[in-house]
């Protein structure tokens, strides 16, 4: 029996549901796409050219809703599937989108290169805990015409895994899609094994801007999953209350889903998201804020109840640094998310509001995240009987650890945490050093990277990979590929 949290009734996500079909059709969605707002007319929205707004009946809504997939799979660069969207399945990639790197030995946030991005993508491939990777912080030495390619030029280099990952113009969304053609064998085989699947974002509130539109009809088309990131801010660019902002990500997500399906149904999409709440002291939007959890918690809820895949950004932190803070509030969200059956929890490694990676805070949540999939497993019947077999012989004595069945199972009952995690006894804590947990995952990291080796590509994708980069990167005037050491 898998562990769940719920925070709805069925009433309440029937009532989120009635009043988001209601915001479609008043004030409606302001669409700034042409082309989407031809979709839509076309489909019997009521459209205002002028205003660029759509009012979405809810019966349309309801028969794009009919041809969404219920779930797909994520697959590694040899094909293998590796993540599955649907259902109560859970799986974990680091935050995106960084523009920081913590120096982890004076704790500055430093401007991000491509060393810091390789660097974050090995250590990510070399902890199993994380089912895929991102393309985690801005490469800030490179223009950024070319930057989110760029990005995902660094991570196919270095990993294997599937990818979450993004486009901010459609040019460069046609690229991405050529580069992971390239490892697919075609497009027509990409989109049958799928290898990433690309964030879109509505702006809040219920808006699609026309890159946003245009991103879900190009990747509807190209047959290459989309997930959708509704990012209401709970008392600033969204209703204050948690329930009010739920009901507007509802709606921008309906509309997406509405637009993108209308472009090609049965085109796979995610029901996913990044709110947050709205610090009135400090004018902060905190991602470690349990009323955040909470949010995506219900929303994940409300996409559930439609049987679509879900997304939510969890497992972050606004602390500064990797302290007490940054531990209790990622790992905190990291387990509601778990266990409200989210897909895919973007967030680890990520301090100050999603501004800045860790490396060291990567390896100190993928413990975390280790934790949480125990938790998942729940309580295992592994004997005949659930404890009268194991007395045998017991004869009132502590002599459990003689049982040949201990052996045997205590590694399949408990999860064994990396030496990041501190079981040691006072005495042995001080012999090692009397580290912190910084002070672990610091020399922990150390020895991932000293163990990493770069997967082996085909060289004929490697090299084909490597020239359309190095000539699309030319043509936006770099001299060359910066160092990725």
């Amino acid at each position: 029996m898998q562990p769940k949290i719920e925070l709805l009734s069925q009433e309440m996500i029937g009532r989120i549901m009635d009043e988001a079909f209601q915001l479609m059709m008043e004030p409606g969605i302001k669409v700034q796409s042409a082309e989407a707002r031809r979709l839509l007319a076309e489909a019997g929205a009521q459209v205002d050219e002028s205003a660029e707004v759509a009012k979405i009946p809810e019966a349309v809504a309801r028969k794009a809703l009919e041809t969404v997939p219920h779930s797909f799979q994520l697959f590694d660069r040899f094909g293998n599937p590796k993540v599955t969207y649907g259902g109560d399945a859970v799986h974990f990639d680091p935050g995106s989108s960084g523009v920081h790197i913590l120096d982890p030995e004076t704790l500055e946030h430093k401007t991000s290169f491509t060393p810091d991005l390789a660097r974050v993508v090995k250590v990510t491939e070399m902890l199993p805990e994380y089912d895929a990777q991102s393309t985690a912080i801005v490469c800030n030495e490179v223009p950024k015409a070319v930057g989110d390619f760029f990005r995902l030029y660094v991570v196919l280099l270095h990993s294997t895994k599937p990818i979450v990952t993004g486009a901010f113009n459609i040019k460069t969304l046609d690229t991405m899609i050529e580069m992971l053609a390239i490892f697919a064998g075609g497009r027509k085989e990409l989109a049958s094994k799928p290898q990433a699947v690309f964030d879109v974002c509505p702006s809040p509130p219920l808006i699609w801007s026309g890159f946003g539109s245009e991103n879900l009809i190009a990747l509807a088309r190209a047959g290459v999953p989309a997930e959708m990131v509704s990012m209401p801010l709970a008392g600033a660019a969204a209703p204050v209350t948690l329930l009010g902002s739920v009901v507007q990500h509802t709606a921008e997500c309906l509309s997406g889903i509405t637009i993108h399906q209308l472009a090609q149904p049965g085109a796979p999409i995610v029901w996913g998201g990044a709110p947050a709440i709205f610090d009135m002291r400090r004018g902060t939007t905190p991602m470690g804020a349990i009323e955040t959890a909470m949010i995506d918690a219900s929303y994940a809820q409300v996409g559930k109840s439609l049987g679509l895949p879900t997304h939510a950004y969890l497992g972050a932190t606004d602390a500064k640094v990797v302290d007490a803070q940054a531990g209790m509030e990622s790992g905190m969200s990291a387990l509601v998310g778990a266990l409200a059956g989210i897909n895919m929890i973007s967030g680890a490694g990520m301090i100050d509001f999603l501004a800045c990676q860790s490396p060291e805070k990567l390896v100190i949540d993928a413990e975390a995240i280790g934790m949480v999939k125990r938790l998942l497993e729940g309580m295992k019947v592994q004997t005949d009987t659930l404890a009268t077999a194991l007395f045998a012989g017991i004869n009132f004595k502590g002599d459990f650890l003689k049982q040949k069945i201990t052996r045997q199972l205590f590694s399949k009952e408990q999860h064994l945490p990396s030496a990041v995690i501190d079981r040691d006894s006072i005495r042995g804590w001080q012999e090692a050093g009397s580290l912190d947990t910084f002070g672990r995952a610091k020399e922990r990291t150390r020895q991932l990277l000293a163990a990493y080796k770069r997967p082996e590509l085909d060289p004929t994708q490697e090299k084909a990979l490597h020239e359309m980069v190095t000539s699309l990167s030319r043509a936006a005037g770099m001299d060359s590929i910066p160092a990725m050491e």
